[in-house]
């Protein structure tokens, strides 16, 4: 869920109306909650959220339970970051069918979008064509009679054929034979679209999936020795301090990283430091932390690069706190094989 999440423009969040079921997606450990929060901390901004099972015993197309529903998730959506005003919220029935590319005569009382309707509604995101190649790789594959090829979606600036690639953690030269999109060749790719590009000078064992491809005569990405974050917990059961070592989830990469430094506390609207090198910090607390990985990982400043600047951080499967790396320190290039 989470890579699929990283190299999408939209969510489409889909709630039950049935009898608790929505209830329970709220609840304190509820996926919906979780789903909301994890596509903002991505970096998704538009969404779309299906009512579905209108047509279940204990709701009968009603039109109070979906208002109910609309007015509880819209409060939480605004708490997460997104604009409820600009989320169509579409009741439908996914077993019949109802409002999805039709309007449905059992909910004449709904006025707005089928969800087909409300997808023509969406704007397209502005593409970030103007920087440097970012193009996280999502998988490698070799293929016979064309080669190794690298899917993903290019997330920043634009590769033709012949362009030199550096592949970081890594170290690792390439170049590009060829670039196919949609199972045809194209000779162009830039930010926002998902491709295949067949390289050279690679072997697949040298290159996972959470790898970072560049231009290598513009600005490469590189490893990273450490970095500085701001981070908000979200939820955490006790204290965090330094030596915790969760996940982080950035892009496509999934990387244990340790809390080497609480720097300091910080107002979250602000920034405005408010303690200087806290012992702890709990849930509803926003820091300045330094992260070391425990093994190789490219990521790259918000401010430069914000697809590749942005991260979850996960323990027990659950999103313990969002964050946005504010500065990284490269480090040397090392060769890992891929477990």
């Amino acid at each position: 869920m989470i890579t699929g999440t990283s190299q999408a423009d939209v969510a489409v969040l889909v709630v039950s109306a049935a009898a608790q079921e929505f209830e329970n997606g709220m609840s304190f450990n509820g996926q919906t909650k979780e789903h909301a929060l994890l596509a903002y901390t991505l970096g998704i901004r538009q969404m779309i959220v299906l009512v579905n099972k209108m047509d279940d015993k204990s709701v009968n197309f009603q039109e109070n339970r979906f208002t109910d529903i609309k007015e509880k998730l819209g409060a939480h959506l605004k708490k997460t970051g997104f604009n409820p005003e600009k989320v169509p919220f579409v009741p439908v029935s996914g077993w019949f069918g109802d409002n999805l590319t039709e309007p449905s005569a059992n909910m004449s009382w709904y006025k707005g979008p089928t969800f087909l309707q409300a997808i023509d509604t969406l704007e397209v995101p502005k593409r970030l064509t103007e920087k440097a190649l970012r193009f996280p790789l999502q998988d490698i594959y070799k293929i016979g009679g064309v080669g190794n090829v690298c899917v993903g979606r290019i997330e920043t600036g634009v590769v033709t054929p012949n362009t030199k690639l550096y592949i970081a953690p890594c170290g690792i030269s390439a170049s590009v034979k060829s670039i196919e999109m949609h199972r045809e060749v194209v000779p162009k790719a830039s930010a926002g679209d998902n491709v295949g590009l067949c390289v050279s000078d690679i072997s697949i064992k040298d290159v996972q999936r959470g790898y970072v491809v560049g231009d290598a005569d513009n600005d490469p990405p590189a490893a990273v020795q450490d970095f500085t974050a701001q981070i908000v917990v979200v939820n955490h059961p006790g204290e965090i301090k330094a030596g915790y070592a969760p996940v982080l989830d950035f892009h496509t990469s999934h990387v244990a990283c340790r809390f080497v430094e609480l720097i300091s506390k910080v107002d979250k609207k602000t920034g405005v430091e408010l303690e200087a090198a806290p012992k702890s910090i709990v849930k509803g607390d926003a820091a300045i932390v330094r992260f070391e990985p425990t093994r190789p990982l490219s990521c790259e400043p918000f401010a430069a690069y914000p697809p590749l600047g942005r991260f979850a951080v996960r323990d027990m499967r659950e999103t313990i706190a969002i964050g946005i790396v504010k500065s990284i320190n490269k480090r040397a290039p090392t060769l890992e094989t891929p477990q």
